[in-house]
């Protein structure tokens, strides 16, 4: 048995229920039913925390592995800085603008390697163990 009641919505709110309606093919009083179901249900709101602590768990494990890219792409620039300024004598006047142009062929044929790596789906941070990177110094096993 059901018992009536009369209750009065807001002009927009009431079009939005009854668009409901019309998109579900139910009637309003269902769709208010399961409205107010919803919200006087216990266990609602630990659903809805249940949901918000997966989805920040989710953002937290998304932020923690962008640090730690972000992190090993900072070192590995570094590392190559320092060992090519190392390594790389100074040179003569005559020989800069040839090795300028070396310079620009292996640059494009770098850059040609790196897009088709991408186009594969391929990335040099996914190849290094998430062991290897999170180590604290001094803690090497």
């Amino acid at each position: 048995m059901r018992d009536r009641m009369n209750v009065y919505f807001p002009p927009e709110l009431l079009k939005q229920i009854a668009d409901l309606a019309d998109r579900k093919n139910l009637s309003r009083s269902a769709i208010v039913e399961a409205a107010v179901a919803s919200f006087l249900s216990p266990d609602g709101a630990d659903r809805r925390e249940a949901a918000f602590t997966r989805r920040l768990d989710r953002l937290s494990r998304q932020m923690q592995r962008l640090e730690r890219d972000v992190g090993l792409t900072a070192e590995t620039l570094a590392l190559f800085i320092r060992f090519w300024l190392t390594i790389t004598p100074p040179l003569p006047n005559d020989a800069q603008a040839a090795a300028q142009l070396k310079g620009r062929e292996r640059f494009e044929g770098f850059i040609e390697a790196l897009g088709r790596r991408l186009q594969k789906g391929q990335s040099f941070l996914r190849e290094i163990p998430e062991d290897i990177v999170c180590q604290e110094p001094g803690n090497e096993t």
